[in-house]
């Protein structure tokens, strides 16, 4: 009996062991993904400068929002406070296109234009996925700017339509997907659209499987991988840049201040499972996960120690008065 406890006891410290160098490993492979991002760091202000607005204009007068509606399918009436917010964009940019896409459209779009992902894109497990890898394949089939539907407008877009590519930065861990701006057929769509595949995995948590293979994750890893492959920059020859722009958009106290664009409180998450709480907890405590799980290693270990002692034979003597053992 107490060797199958003990048994036991090292199979659990096995696991938490393997469990714990799994982690770390996955973590140091993820470092790229929430410190510093490659790329041109921007803020909005400095977007707005009316230096920076000269030049040509690369982005077309396009704005994508998506709307999947997974709780009512076929009802396409965006929530009261999506349409307020999308109505206020396209007060403020009377020349842009709207675009809205809908489930039947999007996969339309993806049946015409990208029937070899068609596939993918129907076997997705979480909806959430198709509409990360939709917005994708709009930004290098279309072009434009897309909005996550609890995005808003503060000002005309625009000034941000002389950068080539450029995706939005929270300052903080991943950049985020909820906005991005592309001219079409930029390579760099290309590549994180051909990366969707390789990516696809279904990971043991839904949150990892999300981000990890469309969501935040993915594009921060693509957009490194990207960048890690073009030539250094050329101070003698500035019109030789290649890296793409990082739009700064930290929420913080104190940070930069949002110029072009608002968020609507509390309205996104539609897709969040129940282990989004887990992982944010995990980015807002590093340091207590780590010590949590190390002190959990170290317990296990002791307790499987001592009991791989007690299995065999060793007894305690007990001890005399006088201090002799019998």
């Amino acid at each position: 009996m107490r060797v199958s406890f003990c048994i036991s006891i090292a199979l659990r410290a096995i696991v938490l062991v393997t469990l714990s160098v799994y982690v770390i490993v996955r973590l140091l492979s993820f470092k790229q993904i929430f410190f510093e991002h490659a790329g041109i760091r921007l803020t909005q202000s400095q977007v707005a400068a009316p230096t920076n607005i000269a030049g040509p204009q690369h982005i077309p007068k396009i704005i994508h929002h998506i709307f999947h509606n997974w709780r009512d399918p076929g009802n396409d009436t965006l929530p009261p406070g999506w349409a307020s917010m999308r109505q206020g964009c396209m007060d403020l940019n009377t020349s842009f296109e709207f675009k809205l896409w809908t489930a039947n459209a999007s996969r339309e779009f993806i049946e015409t234009e990208y029937a070899w992902f068609l596939r993918t894109y129907d076997g997705y497990r979480y909806p959430v996925q198709r509409v990360d890898a939709l917005r994708y394949f709009l930004m290098l089939h279309y072009g434009g700017i897309y909005m996550d539907l609890d995005n808003g407008c503060k000002a005309d877009l625009t000034p941000l339509l002389h950068y080539p590519v450029w995706v939005t930065d929270g300052g903080r861990g991943a950049l985020s997907n909820n906005i991005l701006g592309a001219r079409p057929n930029h390579p760099f769509w290309h590549r994180l659209t051909l990366s969707l595949l390789p990516y696809n995995w279904n990971w043991p948590v839904p949150f990892v499987s999300v981000m990890y293979s469309s969501g935040q994750w993915f594009l921060t890893a693509i957009w490194e991988e990207y960048h890690a492959l073009l030539p250094k920059p050329d101070s003698a020859n500035p019109d030789h840049e290649h890296r793409l722009y990082r739009i700064m958009m930290d929420g913080t106290p104190g940070a930069d201040p949002w110029v072009f664009f608002s968020h609507q409180e509390g309205g996104g998450g539609t897709w969040h499972t129940w282990d989004n709480w887990f992982f944010e907890g995990i980015g807002e405590h590093l340091f207590l996960f780590f010590a949590t799980l190390f002190s959990g290693i170290a317990l296990i270990g002791w307790l499987g120690l001592r009991c791989m002692r007690r299995s065999r034979g060793y007894t305690r003597l007990p001890i005399l008065p006088s201090g002799y053992a019998v």
